[in-house]
């Protein structure tokens, strides 16, 4: 069985909030670790109707310095001091953001019990920016009116299963398991030796994830997420309104499906809704057009790959 790998949408609207929708933020489960990507308006109090758990909150990615994508940070900071948190938490995003992450440190976190730690982002080179044991997220330049990046979130493969059934026809003790995973043969006691390829079945298939917000078309997008499982892109406008999405840096529905055809990616959600749309199928009949596996964000859905 696959390992936990989900995207929980907390809010998917632009720069001003309706009634229908809340600034940009999401929070990725990879096996029980999260991430916050971007931390709108709102963003604490629509984490408390997901139920999950804040200090399990490790790493926060910040796309831009503008601020329908990090006004709720100090609230979300200061929350989690107040709920106890001492591991440290650490905020990646571009040097812009730089002296307001510093200002919210120095005002609301001199009393709490765990560190903030900024970790700046070249908004201009496709890079890995943060690693563990199971995953790698790498940063997306992306072209907007400020300094800006995406994320993409990758897996990192596992190694083969070994076969229950082999463990018992051969006897095969525990501390042999792990060496047997990694490649190496089990020689029986009569001295054969089965290959590890008989005893092991392949390891799950790696998966990704991409978060795009905000940003005009980039060439280098399709090559950077070939194949990846979902494209979160900002839709801000559709296609009709092209030349207002130019003029502020962003994307029409269209141009987000043009990128997950060209990428061969396995599905695209569209997102960053302008507030002049009181109905999105608009820009998910103007994507589908294009790329039929496309879906609307939509605050409180919960994605799993």
């Amino acid at each position: 069985m696959a390992q936990k790998f989900e995207i929980h949408i907390i809010g998917c609207g632009s720069a001003l909030p309706t009634k229908k929708h809340l600034p940009s933020c999401q929070v990725v489960d990879v096996r029980d670790k999260l991430l916050l990507l971007d931390c709108g308006e709102g963003a604490q109090l629509a984490w408390r109707r997901t139920g999950l758990n804040w200090q399990k909150i490790t790493h926060i990615f910040l796309t831009h310095a503008h601020g329908d994508h990090v006004f709720g940070l100090p609230g979300f900071i200061s929350t989690m001091g107040l709920l106890g948190r001492t591991a440290p938490l650490y905020v990646h995003g571009p040097s812009t953001l730089r002296p307001f992450v510093q200002c919210v440190i120095a005002n609301f976190c001199q009393n709490m019990d765990y560190e903030v730690h900024f970790e700046a982002v070249d908004t201009l080179k496709h890079c890995i920016i943060f690693e563990d044991r199971s995953m790698e997220v790498w940063s997306l330049p992306l072209n907007h009116r400020v300094p800006c990046c995406g994320y993409l979130i990758k897996e990192k493969p596992g190694l083969p299963h070994i076969r229950r059934e082999m463990i018992d026809f051969y006897d095969i003790p525990l501390w042999a398991i792990n060496r047997i995973k990694a490649g190496e043969d089990w020689t029986t006691t009569d001295g054969e030796v089965i290959p590890h390829q008989r005893l092991t079945t392949p390891p799950d298939r790696v998966r990704s994830y991409a978060y795009c917000s905000d940003t005009m078309p980039v060439e280098q997008l399709a090559e950077w997420l070939h194949g990846v499982d979902l494209i979160y892109h900002e839709a801000t406008y559709a296609e009709s309104e092209h030349t207002m999405a130019a003029r502020f840096g962003h994307s029409t529905a269209s141009e987000a499906a043009q990128l997950a055809h060209h990428a061969q990616a396995a599905r695209l959600m569209l997102g960053h809704f302008s507030a002049r749309y009181d109905d999105e199928n608009i820009l998910l009949e103007e994507a589908n057009s294009i790329f039929p596996d496309t879906i609307l964000a939509s605050e409180g859905l919960k994605i799993v790959l």
